[in-house]
């Protein structure tokens, strides 16, 4: 499915995967990674496209768009996230660090970064609200899980964060972004399909997501089926068992 973006696939994927290195390099915690991605993915990159090659267009970073700016934009992202939650922030040295070691095409300054910033928040309209993130619904979510069922403590928050990488990486995947509640629910199933021995599926995980979420489980199981489709390419054998189990 399209993002409504005109940006080319790879530098969307290029993008989208320095972003998660980056993340992981400057050791920030999940939530303002998953914030970031949320600024960055859902929301920048459905918009910029309209300031791109406008005549009128006096900033050098929306005149055209290259890989080094779509990086930068990036940082951009995990800084105001930071700022968001963090007591203290990512530091602007600390970007201008990074980027030097990572973005080889271009040398940025504090000036740039500043006025990445400014364009940043022009592109979301100055709207940086962070509390729809899928990231907070499932953590919430495996939380009251593990509360319930002593077979939610098998279920991997790696795996969980994995899923979601990945469906960001993926542009066909990432309009499921669009439903961050019914998407953190459905990653939640996925994950119990992926994590927890076969032997163990015991729980009856679909009837308590509806009851705890009020969607359908035949929604969930079209977006579990989905997600699982994406993360086993080819599917192998695990998705085929995962079928025949009363509880899909």
């Amino acid at each position: 499915m399209s993002t409504n973006c005109d940006l080319p696939p790879h530098l969307r994927l290029q993008s989208l995967e320095f972003l998660i290195e980056s993340a992981h390099e400057l050791e920030v915690t999940p939530l303002v990674k998953y914030t970031a991605l949320s600024l960055f993915a859902d929301r920048f990159f459905r918009s910029f496209s309209r300031f791109v090659g406008q005549k009128n267009q006096r900033n050098l970073l929306l005149q055209s768009i290259t890989e080094s700016n779509l990086q930068l934009f990036a940082l951009i992202s995990l800084w105001i996230s930071s700022k968001m939650h963090d007591s203290r922030p990512l530091s602007v040295k600390t970007l201008k660090i990074l980027s030097h070691k990572t973005i080889k095409e271009q040398h940025f300054t504090t000036r740039d970064f500043l006025e990445a910033e400014v364009v940043f928040l022009q592109v979301l309209n100055y709207e940086i609200g962070a509390g729809n993130i899928v990231f907070k619904f499932l953590e919430d979510l495996l939380d009251q899980f593990r509360e319930v069922a002593k077979v939610g403590e098998l279920v991997k928050f790696e795996a969980c964060m994995d899923i979601m990488d990945l469906l960001y990486e993926k542009e066909e995947t990432s309009i499921l972004y669009s439903s961050p509640y019914s998407l953190a629910a459905s990653i939640l199933v996925a994950s119990y399909v992926i994590t927890v021995p076969n032997r163990r599926w015991k729980f009856p995980v679909l009837a308590w997501v509806k009851f705890a979420t009020s969607f359908k489980e035949e929604d969930i199981v079209e977006i579990v089926r989905d997600i699982l489709k994406h993360v086993f390419e080819p599917i192998d054998k695990r998705c085929k068992v995962m079928e025949e189990k009363t509880f899909f």
